[in-house]
């Protein structure tokens, strides 16, 4: 138990993508174990907490939800500056939210740091019928820019906690060398609360 204590490791992980692909969804469905038909859109961002043990390292998420609405865009790089992970997403069912999620996958590998881990996610797969990105597509744009990909349906929690918990692994296993600005501690982020609390 000393020894997991002594490996935690406090990290910031951003969700970003289109309005309406169900990042909140996919979010409260891990942090509460809950799924809303008609969740509102988020305004600014929203912040949430959660703490995974694994074998070797307890992960403390912190968790930036972001709005997807364009008019929000600019304040994103406050949202994922500093940020250990990033999970992008898109829904199955929109084929200009995958063109989206790629857009943010470009702007992250630009701006974001270099160690961050970064995550492709298909929601929505409860929306078979209406597919129109095929699982194919996604699997192959994240090979091809050193992805992590999944697809998930936070309405029946298909793969949701799988996929934070593979982030937690990954972030576990390329835990970076100190002093490199992608670990959350108290001091940060009691700072990112004190400007941001109003847009939660």
């Amino acid at each position: 138990m000393d020894r997991m204590r002594n490996n935690t490791i406090q990290a910031k992980l951003v969700l970003l993508g289109d309005m309406g692909t169900g990042k909140t969804s996919l979010v409260v469905r891990f942090v509460k174990g809950q799924y809303y038909d008609c969740q509102e859109s988020t305004i600014g961002a929203a912040f949430f907490s959660q703490v995974l043990s694994l074998n070797d390292a307890i992960v403390k998420f912190d968790i930036w939800d972001t709005a997807g609405q364009e008019r929000y865009h600019s304040l994103a790089p406050m949202y994922y500056r500093g940020a250990a992970a990033a999970i992008v997403v898109y829904d199955i069912s929109s084929t200009d939210s995958f063109t989206r999620a790629k857009k943010w996958v470009e702007e992250l590998k630009r701006q974001g740091n270099t160690y961050m881990i970064m995550a492709l996610v298909g929601n929505k797969v409860d929306l078979e019928k209406d597919r129109k990105v095929q699982i194919e597509e996604g699997t192959q744009y994240a090979e091809e820019n050193g992805l992590y990909f999944t697809e998930t349906s936070a309405k029946t929690a298909l793969n949701v906690n799988e996929l934070f918990y593979e982030v937690a692994k990954r972030l576990v296993k390329a835990r970076p060398p100190r002093q490199t600005g992608m670990l959350l501690h108290n001091e940060a982020r009691d700072h990112y609360r004190r400007h941001f609390c109003c847009s939660v």
